[in-house]
This record gives structure tokens, C-alpha cells and sequence, in this order.
């Protein structure tokens, strides 16, 4: 088995991707849209192949996944002006430091861009992760695809 590899995503990741965010938010972010079919329906309207293809051809956007030989584990984005817009793990791979791989290298290419910093909006769910990995908040909670709050935070790149 290839150890733990982090790389841009490419079209022929889409389905497997898609299916990793899927499970990561039906099943990891119960917390944040409480069961509910209406909260489900919209954060999951976007995760399908064909837009996970446009992400990839989107200029100023990084669409990242970290693989275990060829299974996607996670799926993170990060924006040319710093914005980490995607960070999804698989259930299977929760507690086994491929957030953390992932998110790294997000923060790299950000500062590979220029950035002197990340933003994001945190899930409930995420909160304790982003916050043990150097990012604050900074600014009030706001709702997400009518989530019960999603936590703007911020961290100084190094």
C-alpha cells in the first residue's frame, strides 16, 4: 500500500470525491444540519461529479484530495486569494491524521499564492479541529445551508 498522498484533483477523482463529501456530511455533520431532509438537500445539491469537475477547471481555485493508493480518503479546496472553501474526509479515514494532511497542504498552496493567511467557515463539527490547527475566529456565527452556524475563522500563515 502507497502511504498517504495529497495532489490536485483530477477528473477521473469526481465520483469516489463526491462520494467521500457525501458520507462526510450525512454522516460527520449530523451535529450541523440535524437530520433534516430540507438542510441535507441543499448542502449536498452541489457535490455531484459534474460540478466537481467544473471546481477543478475553475481558475483561481485548488481543488485538492488526499489518496491511500487510489481511494480518496478527502477533499479540500482553497482559493487563490486564501479562502479554504472545501475540507471533507471520508468517515473511514476520520481520526487517522488525513484532515490534518489535507488541510497542510491546502495552507501551502495558499501561501505558494501569495497569502499571508487562510479564511474559512468552520461546521460546528470542524470547530475544535480548525481551532487545535492555529485558526481564531473572527467574526459572529452565520448560518449555511440553514445549518444551525457556521464559525468564520482565520489563521496567520508561517
Amino acid at each position: 500500500m502507497k502511504p498517504l498522498e495529497v495532489r490536485d484533483a483530477v477528473e477521473a477523482d469526481a465520483q469516489q470525491a463526491c462520494e467521500v463529501m457525501q458520507r462526510s456530511i450525512r454522516e460527520l455533520c449530523v451535529a450541523d444540519h440535524g437530520e433534516r431532509p430540507d438542510v441535507l438537500a441543499r448542502w449536498l445539491a452541489n457535490k455531484r461529479p459534474e460540478i466537481f469537475m467544473s471546481w477543478i477547471a475553475q481558475p483561481g481555485n485548488s481543488l485538492m484530495v488526499a489518496i491511500d493508493d487510489t481511494k480518496v480518503l478527502a477533499v479540500g479546496a482553497v482559493t487563490d486569494s486564501g479562502e479554504i472553501t472545501l475540507n471533507y474526509v471520508s468517515p473511514d479515514a476520520r481520526f487517522r491524521g488525513v484532515s490534518r494532511a489535507l488541510l497542510g497542504a491546502l495552507e501551502k498552496r495558499a501561501l505558494e499564492r501569495g497569502n499571508g493567511q487562510c479564511r474559512l467557515t468552520s461546521t460546528a463539527t470542524a470547530r475544535r479541529f480548525y481551532l487545535a490547527n492555529g485558526y481564531v475566529e473572527s467574526g459572529p456565527p452565520r448560518h449555511n445551508f440553514g445549518t444551525t452556524s457556521g464559525f468564520p475563522m482565520q489563521k496567520v500563515l508561517k
